[in-house]
């Protein structure tokens, strides 16, 4: 395998930056964009609203500045509730457009639960009514994606409503949405995500790569422990030091085809604003390395 046949982008999480109220320090744009153009990544995902500019030629050319490219947006969106439908629609729209202005590639949809950014430490079972509606729901917002030049990819993700592994694979199924293969999310869920980029098979338009301590995301799957004090507690590993199979997932991914994004995502929480170069920075580092590895076998 090659290594320059691999896109490589970061994610704002991955430095601790995210929409959740309370989550922990927040980093600067600045800083953040500067290491994910050190650690050797060419692209990184928009972030919570006030992370970049509004405006999509200052997004433009803030990335410029670094180097960088924007790969993706992550917008949570709740599609199965008539009543909050139109709103989340009016939401997909207006990220989409910001998205496509400033050169992104794919707009990654979380099916949220609940209306705002109240966290994911809450799970919910939908309701048969509920599940049709948000295959309904998925179709409406790709068709907006769609009307800006973007492709949606739907994100399983630990608190929404495509969280444990019979919702992904009922997904796989029911619809024909593309997806976001989160491997972190997947296996918090209780799927393999192995199994999931083998089911999907062609399906997978955009990646977040992330390593996992297994044992503590069983106490997540169980309700042991909340899903932000398990980020907290390291939870999410540099790739190669944890429990998912990184190297057999890459492998499986470009035998399919995959050409998109894979973007490094290990979440954090930030009590206090590491020194430069450690912290966020230097385990986005171990995992490019660790890529670098695998590639050259």
């Amino acid at each position: 395998m090659s290594e320059s046949s691999l896109r490589l982008a970061g994610a704002p999480i991955t430095w601790g930056v995210c929409e959740v109220p309370g989550w922990g320090c927040q980093l600067t744009a600045e800083r953040v964009l500067r290491e994910v153009a050190e650690a050797g990544l060419d692209a990184v995902e928009l972030g919570p609203r006030g992370f970049l500019p509004d405006e999509p030629a200052e997004v433009a050319r803030t990335l410029r500045r670094h180097d960088l490219r924007l790969a993706a947006g992550f917008v949570p969106a709740v599609l199965h509730r008539p009543e909050l439908c139109p709103a989340a629609l009016e939401t997909i729209a207006s990220a989409a457009a910001t998205l496509a202005a400033a050169d992104g590639d794919v707009l990654v949809l979380a099916a949220e639960l609940r209306n705002g950014a109240g966290g994911y430490d809450r799970s919910a079972e939908l309701s048969e009514t509920d599940w049709r509606r948000l295959l309904e729901g998925l179709d409406q917002a790709r068709a907006v994606a769609a009307g800006h030049g973007l492709p949606i990819a739907l994100h399983p993700h630990f608190g929404t409503a495509v969280e444990r592994r019979a919702d992904v694979e009922r997904l796989i199924a029911e619809s024909d949405v593309p997806l976001c293969l989160d491997t972190g999310h997947l296996l918090v869920g209780g799927a393999d995500p192995l199994a999931i980029a083998r089911a999907a098979n062609g399906r997978v338009t955009h990646v977040h790569f992330k390593d996992v301590d297994a044992a503590l995301a069983a106490r997540v799957r169980a309700g042991e422990i909340g899903y932000r004090d398990a980020v907290a507690r390291g939870l999410y590993l540099p790739l190669g030091e944890g429990d998912v199979d990184v190297a057999g997932i890459l492998r499986q991914l470009r035998a399919a085809g995959y050409r998109g994004w894979y973007v490094l995502e290990q979440d954090v929480v930030l009590e206090a604003e590491p020194a430069e170069g450690e912290g966020p920075a230097r385990a986005a580092a171990r995992s490019v390395n660790y890529l670098k590895r695998i590639l050259e076998e």
